[in-house]
């Protein structure tokens, strides 16, 4: 497995450490040291996960990953020696895919890496013939280029980026309406609808998107 992992994190002897574990394990490593630098680092180098750590300078590692899922759907995992339950389950409401406790095992960091990367489905990895371009918002799915708005570009990447992962309509609005404009859960069910049709278009037999009753929406890969 190869990509590019960004390391967020502020003790310089650690972020080292891990580097050298992922390093070895074939993956390209960015190291990002000051919480005011991550979301720039972030937009510009486009890596292909994130290890964030918690307590971070200049910004927290919560405030940064809410920030990102703004634009992106990249995987990030939380590093944290902030153990309680209520710091575990914020992480994941603001748009982490996993979360690792200090103090670990860097073997256990690459391989928590690797699962999520599994998981996710890259661009250049496990995508079942749907590609994400985030610098131009297109989507193609098993060669039809999709005509997607905004909305419905953000809606996929969120889904896309969790497979199995159930959002609520809650979570996926506050995800895509960043200026906190008020808007209903209806609007979500209509956006969902639109992008179920145009994804039909292209691939008739595959239902994607699954609604969950009285919860959410998830994305789930065909089964090949």
């Amino acid at each position: 497995m190869s990509g590019t992992i960004m390391i967020i994190e502020d003790e310089p002897k650690l972020a080292e450490l891990l580097a050298d574990y992922l390093r070895q394990s074939g993956f390209e490593v960015r190291l990002v040291a000051d919480g005011m630098a991550a979301v720039p680092a972030i937009h510009e180098q486009k890596p292909d996960l994130v290890l964030l750590d918690l307590m971070l300078p200049g910004k927290d590692g919560m405030e940064i990953c809410k920030e990102v899922r703004r634009f992106s759907s990249v995987p990030i995992i939380m590093v944290t020696a902030r153990v309680e339950e209520i710091d575990r389950l914020l992480g994941l409401e603001f748009g982490a895919d996993d979360y690792i406790c200090k103090p670990y095992s860097p073997r256990e960091v690459v391989a928590r890496v690797k699962a999520v990367l599994r998981r996710g489905g890259t661009a250049a990895e496990n995508n079942h013939g749907l590609v994400l371009d985030e610098a131009r918002y297109s989507a193609n799915l098993h060669g039809v280029e999709l005509d997607l708005t905004a909305v419905e570009f953000k809606l996929l990447a969120i889904l896309f980026a969790s497979p199995g992962r159930i959002f609520s309509r809650d979570q996926l609005m506050d995800r895509i309406y960043s200026d906190e404009r008020i808007v209903s859960e209806r609007t979500i069910d209509s956006h969902i609808k639109k992008l179920r049709k145009k994804l039909s278009l292209a691939a008739a037999d595959e239902e994607l998107i699954h609604s969950v009753y009285g919860v959410g929406y998830k994305y789930e890969l065909p089964e090949r």
